[in-house]
């Protein structure tokens, strides 16, 4: 049986401080209490980067610049029902302030401690890569 292919982007903000910006996914949602990369689904039509600017727009009330998003790494993941497939960008500047629009709890992590939080299983394997990349 062939699974469906899900395409999600996501981005690993990173501050003045080498710290990582992972939220935490809302009990309404699929792996609610996860730990996440901010992101979301890729709509027909949409590139990754246009799905991250308007996703992070919608979730976290800031403007990502399309130049400032540069690909990082990529995850590609079988979940039971879905095969997922995620670019991670990063970036390091955006305009406005953070604030969490939908209900999600955000945090400041240092790359060496992303390893704490429980995170998805398609999110586990891109902690190393961020750890040596911050280092």
């Amino acid at each position: 049986m062939t699974k469906r292919l899900v395409l999600v982007a996501a981005v690993a903000l990173i501050d003045d401080d080498k710290r990582v910006l992972i939220a935490q996914r809302p009990a309404n949602k699929p792996m609610a209490g996860f730990w996440e990369f901010p992101g979301g689904k890729i709509e027909p039509g949409e590139t990754p980067e246009d799905a991250l600017c308007r996703e992070i727009k919608e979730e976290l009330s800031v403007d990502l610049c399309r130049t400032c998003l540069a690909p990082f790494n990529f995850a590609s993941h079988a979940y039971d029902d879905f095969h997922l497939l995620m670019p991670l960008y990063v970036c390091r500047t955006w305009d406005g302030e953070i604030a969490p629009r939908e209900g999600q709890t955000i945090e400041w992590v240092r790359a060496l401690h992303l390893s704490r939080y429980r995170m998805p299983p398609a999110d586990e394997p891109l902690i190393p890569w961020l750890r040596d990349y911050l280092a």
